[in-house]
């Protein structure tokens, strides 16, 4: 909204034309979510407080975590808020892509409320059945998935991280694969979200390391030099994952521990279809493996778990997610919380070297 308005004045004020750079918009988008989040977010834990909106806690968990039944959860609205306000602010409104994320945010966002609300709300222990909410998932990818494949310019072939010569083409398989990682992903974090931070931490990093992907993807020069798919109009997609970073690093100032505020499904659905919908627009769907690389563990403690179980009748974790096996090993949580974190800037960085080393 702000580039529609204020660019054009650049022919009468040449100070206007700093709104044409994806990087100073990326950089002011950061901090609108940022402040716009630390704002929203004391009013909206007062008023889960005052609905009573709180999360309950597994009685075969951690027994640490007793304490914290009843602490204010769907917190995610606000990172919703945070990350969409900023973004239709600062972003180009007439590229595509941008309005692909908000739709992934959005619908993805609609699941999670639907499933907190029968959860906290409707107090069914369940919440929305597995059926239907992997069902919604799988169609509001399905859309996603089905306009990129039909966009003229698109490509259905895949970058391998380290190998700049192999780009197999999936053809109309390109359209599963897309779905498999926007749906994957959104439930990575998902399956992530158990401690103070632990998701959101992550997270951050891997929106950043999606700031600098979409801008060399979106940026000719750049992505030639470096050997990548040039994707045009995917540049403006670091405005978005700009939007992500700030109202991430405003949601951790009250969800670091002891944690004010839980996200919720509400937040964790939406923030990992938007990292996969990122994923496949900027042509970097097998690099997520690595960006993401802690979530991916999260889910393969669980896999590993539920198959060992079923085949075995023995557990391969003391509790899965995995987080919670070192919980009950005796970690202190914040400890667990931050070297989790360190895992993740670690694969990130590894990610990022990819981009060169190919």
């Amino acid at each position: 909204m702000l580039y529609h308005l204020l660019y054009p004045l650049h022919t009468y004020f040449s100070g206007f034309n700093v709104f044409r750079y994806i990087t100073f918009r990326t950089a002011y988008a950061i901090i609108t979510a940022l402040i716009l989040t630390l704002i929203i977010a004391p009013w909206m834990i007062r008023t889960l407080q005052r609905w009573q909106i709180g999360q309950r806690i597994r009685e075969d968990g951690p027994k640490a975590h007793i304490k914290k039944s009843g602490t204010p959860t769907m917190g995610g609205v606000m990172l919703l808020i945070g990350i969409i306000v900023p973004t239709l602010l600062w972003a180009d409104l007439t590229n595509l892509y941008i309005w692909l994320v908000i739709f992934s945010i959005l619908s993805f966002g609609g699941i999670g409320f639907l499933d907190d609300y029968l959860k906290f709300i409707k107090k069914k222990s369940e919440g929305l059945s597995p059926r239907y909410k992997f069902g919604l998932q799988i169609l509001a990818a399905l859309i996603i998935a089905v306009i990129l494949y039909h966009l003229p310019a698109y490509s259905t072939k895949l970058s391998v991280p380290f190998f700049k010569k192999i780009t197999p083409d999936l053809g109309w398989f390109y359209i599963p694969f897309a779905i498999f990682v926007i749906v994957g992903a959104s439930n990575a974090v998902n399956l992530t979200d158990g401690l103070d931070g632990l998701a959101i931490g992550p997270f951050i990093v891997a929106a950043f390391s999606y700031t600098i992907v979409t801008y060399i993807a979106g940026h000719l020069l750049f992505s030639e030099y470096l050997q990548l798919t040039y994707i045009a109009g995917a540049g403006e997609l670091s405005v978005l994952c700009g939007a992500m970073i700030g109202a991430g690093l405003g949601f951790l100032w009250f969800n670091a521990y002891p944690a004010s505020i839980f996200m919720g499904d509400i937040g964790s659905l939406p923030l990992g279809s938007a990292l996969g919908t990122v994923a496949v627009i900027s042509k970097h769907e097998l690099l997520l493996l690595l960006v993401g690389g802690l979530f991916v563990i999260e889910t393969l403690s669980v896999i590993f778990q539920v198959a060992s179980f079923k085949l075995t009748k023995k557990r391969v974790f003391r509790m899965a997610p995995i987080h919670h096996h070192f919980e009950l090993k005796g970690w202190d949580e914040p400890k667990i919380i931050v070297r989790f974190w360190i895992i993740a800037i670690v694969l990130a960085l590894l990610s990022l070297s990819t981009l060169k080393l190919r």
